[in-house]
């Protein structure tokens, strides 16, 4: 027996597809994956940790923030080599994340290592300030 594990032609859904949607939900559009992240806030910044492996930071990532919302799409392209099984995931991967209140996103950083981005973005303490307001009579 080959280390190869053996597929069922017959059937066009697989188990390993079903864990994969256990993990990242339903895929809702052909093609399009999710991405797996963490976030936390701590010293004045909000940091956002995503699993990327094998992809290319320079030439298939890409990182927006518009109106408060932070998107990641990557991209990871399929080799050309004929593959007789595969699980890994090809093709777009996505994620939008609405960041907190006062985030300066046009100073974010971001660095790649060991297959996870790390975005950072400064989010500065709110000012504590406390008005009061006179109720008049009509």
């Amino acid at each position: 027996m080959s280390g190869m594990s053996e597929r069922l032609p017959a059937w066009p859904l697989q188990l390993s597809d079903l864990f994969g949607w256990a993990e990242g939900g339903p895929p809702s559009v052909p093609g399009l994956h999710g991405i797996r992240i963490e976030e936390n806030m701590t010293e004045g910044a909000y940091t956002l940790r995503a699993e990327l492996p094998g992809i290319d930071p320079d030439h298939d990532v890409e990182l927006t923030v518009a109106e408060g919302v932070l998107t990641l799409r990557a991209e990871r392209r399929t080799e050309l080599s004929d593959k007789h099984h595969t699980e890994f995931r090809y093709g777009t991967f996505a994620r939008s994340v609405r960041l907190p209140a006062g985030a300066r996103g046009d100073e974010a950083t971001a660095e790649y290592k060991d297959g996870v981005l790390t975005v950072r973005i400064p989010v500065p303490e709110p000012k504590a300030s406390t008005r009061t307001i006179t109720v008049q009579r009509s």
